[in-house]
């Protein structure tokens, strides 16, 4: 009997985002939990939006991912002064040649790393609305196309933190994941530290010893293997029915869009193929519901007082929704 084409690219697939995994776990030490996740985020075509203190890692984590498939990497310090037109460019009158030219900004690239995107102003956090949801720029009324894959990934420090701006909730719902990233255990603590003072000047964390393992058309092209994944009506169905259930829990002032849902269903999706399968399963869509859901639904304020985060609201409603059995 012959080979079945699509059953070997999936194990191709399959085998590709392992060495994907591996090779950026070279770099950042100990942080498995969060690869997988901006992992997911990639195959899923989506953006991702990291919470935690400055120093954990995130821009090692952004540059050794942009290394394994060669993609362009790019970075903007955001701050309380920082313009629109920083972001996504601007045009300028050339007086050599008489004619306007438009300067591309920093969003020109495969992955952008917005670091500390709470610091700036609305107006500037909102620059990045078009690019994110429509994969262009639109400069002087001129739209600029992006080269896909293209790939937000914001970090935001603790909002109790000082000088610090709350990201409005039509931005919020752009990200498909919000992963938080806390300090490592001891012992890749210890590891990190002999990695970098090991034969080494100054603290400089690199990437040296990640591969370059695909180029970014094969990205695409696990993005539409991925898109291609057959979910079983019933867990799509069970993906529906958490998100609707933020909508009605007590607790829960603001529930997800359904928006939601679908963010359930598509990082699913990739949870599954990170797991070795080529089949969705509810534990896939229990998996990464806290990352998908947990910055689309608003505390009622009683529960914030009791001191309760989104994330515990969350597993209780997890436990109380029904997933199907076969």
């Amino acid at each position: 009997m012959s080979e079945n084409p699509a059953s070997e690219f999936g194990r191709q697939a399959l085998a590709a985002v392992g060495a994907i995994r591996a090779e950026v776990a070279k770099a950042l030490i100990g942080q498995h939990a969060i690869i997988d996740e901006v992992l997911i985020a990639l195959l899923a075509g989506g953006h991702v939006l990291i919470e935690g203190v400055p120093g954990l890692g995130k821009t090692l984590l952004v540059r050794a991912l942009a290394k394994t498939f060669e993609g362009r990497f790019a970075r903007i310090q955001f701050t309380p002064d920082l313009m629109p037109a920083d972001v996504t460019g601007h045009t300028l009158y050339d007086q050599a040649t008489r004619q306007f030219t438009t300067r591309k900004g920093p969003v020109f690239t495969n992955l952008l790393l917005a670091d500390e995107i709470n610091r700036a102003p609305a107006k500037t956090q909102a620059a990045l609305l078009e690019v994110m949801q429509e994969g262009q720029v639109t400069i002087e009324g001129t739209a600029h196309p992006l080269d896909p894959p293209f790939m937000v990934l914001a970090t935001q420090n603790p909002i109790e933190q000082e000088g610090t701006y709350a990201l409005p909730e039509a931005q919020l719902d752009r990200f498909l994941l919000k992963i938080r990233i806390d300090y490592p255990a001891l012992e890749d603590e210890h590891a990190l530290v002999r990695q970098v003072t090991t034969n080494q000047v100054g603290d400089r964390l690199n990437v040296d010893n990640v591969g370059a393992l695909l180029e970014p058309s094969a990205v695409l092209a696990l993005q539409r293997y991925l898109a291609s994944l057959t979910v079983d009506p019933r867990v799509s169905d069970y993906a529906v029915r958490i998100a609707r259930a933020t909508r009605t829990w007590p607790g829960i002032a603001a529930g997800a869009s359904p928006r939601g849902g679908i963010s359930l269903v598509r990082a699913a999706r990739a949870q599954a193929v990170i797991s070795g399968r080529d089949f969705v399963t509810p534990d896939d869509v229990k998996a990464v519901a806290l990352p998908a859901l947990r910055h689309r639904v608003t505390l009622a304020p009683e529960v914030e007082i009791e001191g309760q985060g989104a994330d515990a609201v969350l597993e209780a409603l997890l436990q109380r929704v029904e997933a199907p059995r076969s």
